[in-house]
């Protein structure tokens, strides 16, 4: 599941070419090294991407327009080139219990071939990062947003016991399938996929190669990740644009899209100064790990799990036409700030803008009016439930 996607305007301005914001992992900061190339550099340019800087990567960030993209994801298939995320192999005796001292999550009891959402934890609670985590046999295919991903195998370089390995899988590149056919598309490409259900994986045979493919995704839809060979990638993304119901999609569709679902971006929503359960992530925390704790931050974390934060992530319905953005102001109906939202922009689904943000926690029921306020302008808005759009994901026992 890819997690890390474009922060930048999604609106019908962008749309029509503003101009890119910047790295949404943590703000524009210093200049750095050039940006590498992707496998598929060239034939994104060739389909006609926009490229722009992402994540220590030239990235297209839309196509034919992000409103036109991200419907078309909604109503059939888009292809994702997600091959800047970190893709990682951590293996060695006892790593599952190895990574549960660094993760919240329960993995000593997570069966073979299934993926868990999780998170990378500093002693006080605070989000390193979010990942998705695989159990592949005794060892765990793990991957984390690419901005971090040198930071985060530091991490868990420093932090894992000297048996248990961390494996950069530099050469594969990552690609994913998303929108509600995408399972009949790539069944005819990767026979066997169909038969995936939500959160799990499997090894299979694409464009004669070996592929890794979970059911998984960061759009609210149906789809799969794909890791492959680099070698292997233009072929397999030829093979699967050939097909009418596929279309290359850029960044700020995949933002428009996991912002509808609800999902939170690293560097934005979540960060060090979030808690699991400030974000709305204490699922990612089972049964077992609440009761044994063991985890970094597990004081903070439970107590707040008890007694509940004093801030918590929600979505804003916003009134009017004009989208708000990262950084707005929430303000109660005396002027008060109470909050700030930490993504927001047009949902070419509704026809309206949507945000999320952090307001303090008695505030956050649905329904409750504040205001939000943007470049010195005032507008009205109401908390909302997440998703805006329902998540249409293939769980077990749904038809195929």
């Amino acid at each position: 599941m890819s997690r890390e996607v474009h922060n930048g305007p999604t609106d019908q301005t962008q749309a029509r070419g503003e101009p890119y914001r910047g790295d949404p992992d943590g703000g524009e900061g210093p200049a750095e090294a050039p940006p590498q190339q992707l496998a598929l550099d060239a034939w994104h340019r060739a389909k006609g991407g926009r490229m722009v800087p992402f994540a220590g990567y030239q990235m297209p960030v839309q196509y034919e327009g992000i409103i036109a993209e991200h419907l078309w994801v909604r109503e059939s298939a888009g292809l994702f080139d997600v091959s800047h995320m970190g893709q990682l192999l951590i293996h060695g005796q006892g790593a599952d219990s190895a990574l549960e001292t660094l993760l919240p999550g329960e993995l000593r009891a997570l069966p073979d071939m299934k993926l868990r959402y999780s998170l990378l934890l500093d002693e006080h609670g605070g989000i390193i990062d979010d990942l998705m985590a695989t159990r592949r046999g005794d060892e765990f295919y793990v991957v984390v947003n690419g901005a971090t991903k040198a930071g985060d195998i530091a991490e868990l370089e420093r932090r894992l016991p000297s048996g248990v390995l961390v494996d950069h899988m530099k050469e594969q590149a990552l690609l994913a399938l998303q929108g509600p056919r995408a399972a009949e598309v790539l069944e005819g490409i990767a026979p066997g996929v169909s038969g995936l259900t939500f959160m799990q994986g499997g090894a299979f045979r694409a464009v004669a190669r070996p592929a890794w493919i979970s059911r998984s995704g960061y759009t609210g839809e149906d789809g799969f990740e794909i890791s492959i060979d680099a070698h292997g990638a233009r072929e397999l993304a030829e093979a699967l644009v050939a097909d009418e119901r596929v279309r290359p999609i850029g960044l700020g569709a995949r933002d428009s899209l996991r912002l509808e679902a609800g999902l939170p971006l690293y560097g934005h929503d979540i960060d060090r100064d979030t808690t699991p359960v400030m974000a709305g992530l204490q699922f990612a925390i089972n049964k077992r790990r609440r009761a044994e704790g063991g985890f970094p931050g597990a004081e903070r974390i439970l107590a707040e799990l008890a007694n509940g934060p004093v801030q918590k992530r929600v979505g804003f319905a916003v009134d009017g036409r004009q989208p708000v953005r990262e950084g707005a102001r929430v303000l109660d109906g005396e002027g008060n700030e109470v909050g700030r939202i930490t993504s927001g922009g047009h949902s070419p689904s509704l026809g309206r803008p949507i945000a999320m943000g952090y307001v303090a926690a008695h505030l956050a029921e649905p329904g409750t009016a504040l205001k939000l306020e943007s470049r010195a302008k005032l507008c009205d808005a109401s908390v909302a439930p997440m998703p805006f759009v329902p998540h249409r994901y293939h769980r077990k026992g749904a038809p195929a």
